[in-house]
């Protein structure tokens, strides 16, 4: 992957899903999708749309802050949506992320920032609140 997409401003919560649909036909099997933005920035918006991108339900899609890892299935690739947000750095070692990213299919992780051995080489998506549901929407390493 390579390459610097141009933001993209978003009104809603849909607009931003769209973004992450339309990124997903880029993406491989071992593609890690790295988010930052602040709580309610709309992260899992995105993930939601990576999800329709990849073909998988999009119903089940949902924060996975308590259970860390969910895995969305039944689409051209498995999705694995992480989410970092309760983690110590020092517990996100133990998570064992760099299985899960050299597996079969795209890994997507919120609260990137918290994994000091994140890949050189992932996507980065940059969530910015812009007032109300508007949001600015940077994605950097895509192919697209």
């Amino acid at each position: 992957m390579s390459g610097h997409a141009a933001p993209q401003a978003t009104a809603d919560e849909a607009e931003t899903s769209r973004i992450g649909e339309e990124l997903a036909p880029t993406l491989r099997a071992g593609d890690v999708v790295l988010l930052y933005g602040p709580l309610g920035a709309g992260k899992t918006a995105f993930v939601r749309g990576l999800a329709r991108g990849l073909g998988a339900p999009t119903e089940e899609v949902s924060s996975p802050t308590f259970t860390l890892v969910q895995e969305y299935t039944g689409g051209r690739l498995p999705l694995y949506h992480v989410d970092l947000y309760r983690l110590e750095t020092k517990e996100v070692d133990d998570l064992g992320l760099d299985e899960l990213i050299s597996g079969e299919g795209v890994v997507a992780i919120e609260w990137a920032d918290r994994w000091i051995g994140r890949p050189e080489d992932a996507c980065e998506v940059w969530i910015e609140d812009a007032g109300e549901d508007r949001r600015i929407v940077r994605v950097s390493g895509a192919s697209r």
